[in-house]
């Protein structure tokens, strides 16, 4: 067991030897300075798409004056918004729960309400689920969970399929403006801009949006769903170019 252990051992150090070495083979090729005439430029640039894909959040919150009254309203909630979802041709596998729990009511929480409303708010039922589907078919999602009794609902997470597709085009986008950088400043030092010969590239994550809090929606809201549009995405990318000049 020891002999094993050494020769991991010695198998990892052998690897970051080599990876050591490779680093530092590439930072020896390519080094800017006056000798080896290259120009060295760092360059960002951006995409802007259309959102493709909705992750809709819905939800509903049921009260009772006891346990047992606040989960049978519950459990009728959750089926119905479940069955309107489904019976209307959404996947099942694109429901996914969220949160659910019973608990009492808080005496904060109702403490503006009269003796009677509080006597049927003693205990609540909260449960909340996630659908993603194409982003055109978020407004749909919603009418049908809200006129289900999904009364917490509203959060979207907009998304992309393919997110790859747009960081390689950001990607791109940068390397070409740092050619074009590149250029006008050989064109300053009367050199002719050579070959690339180095270029590294740095993904950013898009900013996170800021998160909503579940909106309530009254039974009184129209009947037809609500005007929801995707939202644009940013990919963007930095790129470290290193070119020749002759």
């Amino acid at each position: 067991m020891k002999t094993l252990r050494l020769s991991g051992l010695i198998l990892a150090a052998a690897v970051l030897a080599t990876a050591s070495s490779q680093s530092q083979t590439i930072a020896q090729t390519i080094q800017v300075n006056k000798d080896n005439r290259t120009i060295a430029i760092t360059a960002t640039d951006k995409v802007i798409v259309m959102a493709d894909t909705a992750t809709v959040h819905i939800g509903f919150i049921a009260y009772g004056p006891d346990s047992d009254a606040a989960y049978a309203t519950g459990s009728r909630l959750s089926n119905a918004i479940v069955k309107a979802l489904t019976a209307a041709g959404v996947p099942s596998d694109t429901i996914e729960s969220e949160n659910q729990n019973v608990s009492p009511v808080q005496e904060y929480q109702i403490d503006k309400l009269t003796p009677a409303e509080k006597a049927q708010r003693k205990f609540q039922v909260v449960q909340s689920w996630t659908v993603r589907t194409p982003a055109d078919n978020a407004a749909k999602i919603l009418d049908l969970a809200v006129k289900a009794g999904a009364n917490q609902s509203g959060q979207i997470d907009w998304s992309l399929k393919d997110e790859n597709t747009p960081q390689a085009e950001a990607a791109g986008k940068a390397l070409q403006r740092a050619r074009t950088v590149a250029s006008e400043m050989a064109k300053g030092l009367n050199v002719k801009l050579g070959a690339l010969l180095y270029a590294s590239n740095e993904t950013y994550a898009e900013p996170p949006r800021p998160l909503m809090a579940p909106t309530k929606i009254s039974k009184m809201a129209a009947p037809a769903p609500l005007a929801i549009n995707p939202r644009q995405i940013e990919k963007s990318a930095t790129v470290y170019a290193v070119f020749a000049i002759e």
